[in-house]
């Protein structure tokens, strides 16, 4: 698609308890995701065996338990996730949680839940 994207625009996913994503990009080699999570939400603890990711906070502040450290990243903060370390994300807040979420290479078909492993 030519010109710019917006949310209006963008394919949504809605997901748990009232999540959303639009998803911009959506190639194998890349994904660029708009995330927003509801507060008191979590999403399942996972791994992607090929894809790095890249969470950008925009509104909120997230807690992320990656392998067995919890780090807490806010508003304007980044968090690089490398390629097989296991990982969630929560919105513990009273706000909605607002991130851009970028996988390389996507993560189609390279997601293993927890309880899979």
């Amino acid at each position: 698609m030519k010109g710019p994207l917006t949310r209006e625009t963008a394919p949504r996913n809605v997901w748990a308890e009232g999540c959303e994503a639009w998803t911009f990009v959506d190639t194998d080699t890349l994904s660029v995701k708009l995330e927003r999570m509801q507060p008191g939400t979590t999403e399942m603890r996972h791994r992607h065996s090929r894809a790095q990711q890249f969470f950008y906070i925009l509104a909120g502040e997230a807690r992320f338990e990656v392998g067995h450290e919890t780090i807490f990243v806010s508003a304007g903060q980044g968090l690089h996730i490398k390629a097989g370390e296991p990982h969630l994300v929560a919105n513990e807040g009273h706000d909605v949680l607002e991130f851009i979420l970028s996988s390389e290479p996507a993560t189609t078909n390279d997601r293993i839940n927890e309880h899979e492993q």
